[in-house]
């Protein structure tokens, strides 16, 4: 792997472990691994607009393995978000050794298997792994955040 994308994975990693128990992302885990990435590295990915979305348009399916260190890992996940009930998906990052960090209730850290079995909230049924994608391929077409000076 590219070490500039051992950089973007620790970097990002150590931003999401810097929101462990944080409610604050609760029913955006796409934002949450987004802001991971972008915010540690200052850079901006285009993916979809939610993470059932993001999961078809990165084709997860195609690796179903153990998830490596710095991939975003996909799961089914149908639920209901302002009435509009569909699989709207979930999405987590690994951290290696078959965990993952995402926004559920609260920022956590889970076996990525073990997502499967998390209680979910009213409306919801439990999540179902898809899939992985290496964070070469979130990166196609990245840009670099540029500054505007005032």
């Amino acid at each position: 792997m590219d070490k500039n994308y051992d950089e973007y994975i620790n970097n990002a990693i150590d931003w999401a472990k810097g929101h462990l128990n944080s409610k604050e992302y609760c029913f955006i885990c796409l934002a949450f691994v987004e802001d991971a990435l972008e915010r540690s590295n200052d850079i901006e990915i285009f993916g979809g607009d939610f993470a059932k979305e993001s999961a078809d348009l990165y084709e997860a399916n195609k690796q179903t393995g153990i998830p490596p260190k710095g991939t975003f890992v996909f799961y089914d996940c149908i639920g209901v978000i302002n009435g509009e009930r569909k699989n709207w998906g979930h999405v987590g990052l690994s951290i290696g050794n078959g965990e993952v960090i995402h926004a559920w209730d609260k920022v956590r850290i889970n076996n990525y298997l073990d997502v499967e079995k998390l209680t979910v909230a009213p409306g919801w049924e439990k999540p179902n792994f898809i899939g992985w994608v290496p964070l070469e391929r979130i990166m196609v077409g990245f840009q670099r955040k540029i500054y505007k000076r005032m």
